[in-house]
Order: C-alpha cells, then sequence, then structure tokens
C-alpha cells in the first residue's frame, strides 16, 4: 500500500489502547489520523471536518456487548453525512450483528482484536468507495448545473423568420426518434445549440450529452478519447479511461467538425457506428453502446466524398436526416430576437441596466452581411453594452462594425474628401493621445477634458489601438 493513500481517518473507540494501536499503525498511510474516546463529540466533529473513512465501535461504557450505542451513532453519521464511509469494530460480534450493521448504513464490519494486513485492506477499499461516491455526488451536481443552464439556452434559437419556421418543424418531427442526424451549415450558425435542443425534446433528454471537437482531437489519441483504454495500453495510461462514446451509452452523441477527420480515422469511427460497439485500447473486449448520433461541420462533405476526402459509406451512416442552418444574413427578422436576449444576458452578467437597440442601430445590425453568423452578433452585442454609456444602444455604439457600403463610398469621393477626412481621424488620434498622455492614464479626466463621456472615450481608444 502507498503511503499516505487512505486519506483522513477518524477513529471513535472508548479504549484508549486501540486509539493508541490504531494511530500508530494507520498513520503511515493516512494523511491525518484523528483519535475520539468520546462518541458525544460525533456530532460537532462531522459538522466542521470530513473525513474519508470512519472507524466506530459497536460498544461504548453505558451497553457493553449489544451494539446498540454503536447503531445509534451509525445513524447520526449518517444523518451528518449520507456518503460517509464507516467501519463497525467490535470484540463480541457475530455474523447476525455484522447483517444488521451493513442494512442500517455501514460499509464493513471488523473484530478486535484485528489483524493488521486485514485492516489496512478494509480501510483501502473504504477510501476508494468513498472516492467513488464523492465522484458521483459531484457528477450529479454538474449535471444539474448543466440540465438548468440547457434548459435557459432554448430561447437562444428562437426565430420566426421562414426559414428558422422551417427548421422548427423539422426538428419536431426528427427529435422524438433515434435517428441520426447531420447538421450542416456556416460558423457560428448555432450548430451546438440545435443539437442540444434536439437532445432536450428526445426520449434521451434525462441522459447524458457529450460532445466530441473531432477537429480538436490528434490521430495518435483519437482511440483514447472515443474508445478509451485499459491502464498500461501505452505509457501515458496510468489508469482505465473511459472514452467518450462509451460515456454517451444511453444518451446523445454530439460529433462537431466531422469534416475534419482523416481517411484512416473515418474508417475507424465507421467501424464502431456499425457495430455499435466499442473496445478500449489495450483490450480485446466489445463493450456495447447504445447512443443517439448527431454531427455537425460546415464543410461541404458531397464535394469531399467525390474528390475522395470523406468516405461516403460514413457520410451515408451520419445523415439518415440532414438539417441546414440559415446564416444569419438570411434570416434578418430574427436579430431582435437575438439581441434582446444577449443583451438580457449580458445585463444580468456585468449587473448593469437592460439596454436595447435603438431603431437605428437595428437597421445598422440588419444591414450588416455577419459572416461570423450568430456568434458574431453575440459578441459584437457584448462589446457594445460594455463599452456605451447609453441605455438604448445607437449605431456609433457598433463603430467596430464596418459601414454598410465602404467600397462604393470611397469610390464616389473625390480625393481631397478622403484626405480631409483621414486628416480629421489623425487629428482626433492625436488629441485623444495627448489628453491621456496629460492625465496619467485617467479615463474620467482625459473625457473631461476632451467634452467625451467615458463609455465616448473608451471607443475611441479601441479605435485607434490607443
Amino acid at each position: 500500500m502507498e503511503e499516505k493513500s487512505l486519506g483522513r481517518i477518524l477513529v471513535i473507540d472508548d479504549n484508549e489502547d486501540i486509539l493508541f494501536s490504531s494511530k500508530m499503525l494507520l498513520r503511515k498511510y493516512a494523511t491525518e489520523v484523528v483519535m475520539e474516546k468520546n462518541p458525544k463529540k460525533i456530532p460537532f466533529l462531522m459538522s466542521n471536518e470530513e473525513f474519508d473513512t470512519i472507524l466506530l465501535d459497536m460498544n461504548f461504557s453505558q451497553d457493553i456487548t449489544s451494539g446498540q450505542e454503536g447503531f445509534y451513532w451509525l445513524k447520526e453519521i449518517l444523518k451528518y453525512d449520507p456518503s460517509a464511509v464507516v467501519i463497525m469494530i467490535t470484540a463480541f460480534g457475530d455474523v447476525e450483528m455484522a447483517v444488521r450493521a451493513l442494512k442500517e448504513g455501514a460499509t464493513d464490519f471488523v473484530l478486535k482484536p484485528w489483524q493488521n494486513e486485514k485492516l489496512l485492506a478494509t480501510l483501502a477499499a473504504a477510501s476508494k468507495l468513498r472516492h467513488s461516491l464523492k465522484e458521483v455526488g459531484h457528477l450529479k451536481e454538474v449535471n444539474k448545473t448543466l440540465s438548468a443552464e440547457l434548459s435557459t439556452a432554448a430561447p437562444v434559437i428562437t426565430g420566426q423568420s421562414l426559414p428558422m419556421r422551417q427548421l422548427f418543424s423539422l426538428i419536431d418531427k426528427v427529435a422524438r426518434t433515434d435517428a441520426d442526424i447531420l447538421l450542416l451549415g456556416e460558423n457560428g450558425t448555432g450548430k451546438e445549440v440545435i443539437a442540444r435542443t434536439i437532445h432536450q425534446r428526445s426520449t434521451r433528454a434525462d441522459k447524458v450529452f457529450v460532445t466530441v471537437d473531432m477537429g480538436a482531437i490528434t490521430e495518435s489519441l483519437f482511440e483514447s478519447e472515443l474508445f478509451g483504454h485499459k491502464k498500461g495500453a501505452f505509457t501515458d495510461a496510468k489508469d482505465d479511461r473511459v472514452g467518450r462514446i462509451e460515456a454517451a451509452n444511453g444518451g446523445t452523441l454530439f460529433l462537431d467538425e466531422i469534416g475534419n477527420l482523416s481517411p484512416s480515422l473515418q474508417a475507424k469511427l465507421l467501424t464502431v457506428l456499425q457495430r455499435r460497439e466499442v473496445i478500449r485500447v489495450g483490450t480485446n473486449k466489445a463493450i456495447p453502446v447504445n447512443v443517439r448520433l448527431i454531427c455537425a461541420t460546415n464543410m461541404p462533405l458531397r464535394d469531399m466524398v467525390q474528390r475522395h476526402e470523406f468516405r461516403q459509406d460514413l457520410l451515408y451512416r451520419i445523415n439518415t436526416v440532414e438539417l441546414n442552418l440559415p446564416p444569419l444574413r438570411d434570416r434578418s427578422d430574427d436579430l431582435p430576437l437575438f439581441a434582446e436576449h444577449f443583451l438580457g444576458t449580458y445585463a444580468r452578467k456585468y449587473k448593469q441596466p437592460h439596454k436595447s437597440l435603438s431603431v437605428a442601430a437595428l437597421q445598422k445590425l440588419q444591414r450588416y452581411s455577419w459572416p461570423g453568423n450568430v456568434r458574431e452578433l453575440q459578441h459584437a452585442l457584448e462589446r457594445a453594452s460594455i463599452l456605451s454609456d447609453n441605455r438604448e444602444l445607437q449605431p456609433d455604439d457598433f463603430f467596430f462594425l464596418p459601414d454598410e457600403e465602404p467600397k462604393v463610398i470611397k469610390e464616389t469621393l473625390p480625393a481631397p474628401a478622403l484626405q480631409n477626412a483621414q486628416s480629421l481621424d489623425d487629428m482626433e488620434r492625436d488629441a485623444v493621445q495627448r489628453a491621456m498622455q496629460k492625465h496619467d492614464g485617467n479615463i474620467s479626466k482625459a473625457a473631461k477634458e476632451l467634452g467625451l463621456s467615458r463609455g465616448a472615450l473608451y471607443r475611441r481608444l479601441e479605435k485607434y489601438a490607443l
């Protein structure tokens, strides 16, 4: 057994010899051994400290042989920590008492005098159990948090435009089936959000949703990440590991950027999808998996098939149903809904008043082509909400967006006008720079001298990269 592998141990016994001998034995293997003679101090200890394992005597001075005190204090410990790992100890144990202790929540049962090797083995197993219980508890909490976040994410895909109404109609039809789905669309159109929405509306909604970014996995780690591995399978395999596909068993597996897979990795993935089973690296055992598959890409998979860059059989396997996500420029009618959602989100995030778009600002945003789609809009609104002092955002609050038709303006303006415009920018830049230097970077003082609001000065500092 490795030193200090048993964590913190609490020993409760009214026999001082037992306390002393247990501490002498365990101090080499535990990070800390806490000894307590009086069981009435258990509530205080459990309220203020956390223990990996508790060794609890069955019999104290008031009740020498029946074990009733031990059962009472076992219940008290479990009230404070339902996942507590408690090992009962007694010199008067029998099978009936051992069975009752286990039924009432004890993890194990040892007799005094104990054999050192057996006690250490029992504590080692108890320590692993405690670690597993804590992990399960943590995962449950994480899952609750993720479920709450996912339930609030739905408004992001709300839309009233014709392309979105058509998309919602398709989602309603396919969500409650187990059909494999391929999501196609430009970057930033919300493919992962749509995938999560499909999962939430499916019969697997109470199961796990596992995301894998296929573009971020290297060739060497592909099998380990997706299929898992056995301890010692390769140099860095220090523990057994469950792969992403196995982890998604019973739920939904979302493979993002699937068009980035190399031909050799495509073949390995196809084999797993056809057989619906995985084999961990370093083993020969096939593990059945039952997953709902959703894939996404912004790449032209059919063109890639023609160029022999993507397997045709894999394409057939992953696109039982194909959904195309429209770019934001084709659904500008939805922009006010997105703006309302994101501005509300940033008001809460930055603890500022809720801001809205003026008619002119909305018109400017609707005229812009949004090559980055919803993701770019989201960043633009966050930036404007931070920098602007206005409760109602104006077109100038989105100064970082290109003008509507910059090429036409430059071609129609005479050369002197362009030169004057440039010189005015230079003058404004010099004035801002001088004010900032004069006041040693104090935004408030520099803004006051220039006759600007703090937000307006921030925008000019960003504009001129000062």
